[in-house]
C-alpha cells in the first residue's frame, strides 16, 4: 500500500467522522439506546457471533462486549444460543425485536453533508465508481 492511499483513507475517515453526529443523535433518539449498543446491534445484523468475535468486530474489549450483550439480552434484542459446531461456545444473534430495531435504525435519514455540494454530477459519478470498485474487493 502507498503512503498516498494511507493519507486518502485518513481523509475519508475524518470526513465521515466529522459529519456523522446528526445521524448518530437521530439514531440514539430513534432507538433509545446509547450508540455503543447500536454498534453491537449493527454488527450482529445478518450474522451470529461469539462475544469474542463481536468484541473484535465492534472494536471493544471482551468485558465491554459482555456488558453490552447482557444489556441487549435484558432488553430482548439479542439472544445467546449454543454454537452447534462448538458446544462450549455461545453465539449471540438478534431477536425479532432486535431485527426490527436494526431496520428502524436503517430507516433513519442519513443525507450527505453540505460539503458534498461542491461536487458536480461528474465528480459524484467518479466517486460512485471508485466506491463500487472498493466494495467489490
Amino acid at each position: 500500500m502507498s503512503a498516498e492511499a494511507d493519507e486518502i483513507w485518513r481523509a475519508l475517515a475524518a470526513l465521515v467522522r466529522d459529519h456523522r453526529d446528526d445521524w448518530k443523535r437521530a439514531v440514539i433518539a430513534e432507538s433509545g439506546l446509547p450508540f455503543s449498543r447500536i454498534r453491537i446491534l449493527l454488527r450482529l445484523n445478518g450474522t451470529a457471533m461469539t462475544v469474542k468475535e463481536l468484541a473484535a468486530a465492534a472494536t471493544v474489549d471482551a468485558p465491554a462486549a459482555t456488558v453490552a450483550v447482557n444489556d441487549l439480552a435484558g432488553r430482548g434484542l439479542v439472544v445467546r444460543r449454543t454454537d452447534p459446531s462448538n458446544r462450549r461456545c455461545k453465539l449471540v444473534s438478534l431477536t425479532a425485536a432486535g431485527q426490527a430495531l436494526v431496520r428502524s435504525i436503517g430507516a433513519v435519514p442519513d443525507p450527505a453533508p453540505e460539503v458534498f455540494g461542491v461536487l458536480g454530477a461528474e465528480d459524484l459519478a467518479a466517486l460512485r465508481s471508485i466506491l463500487d470498485k472498493l466494495a467489490g474487493h
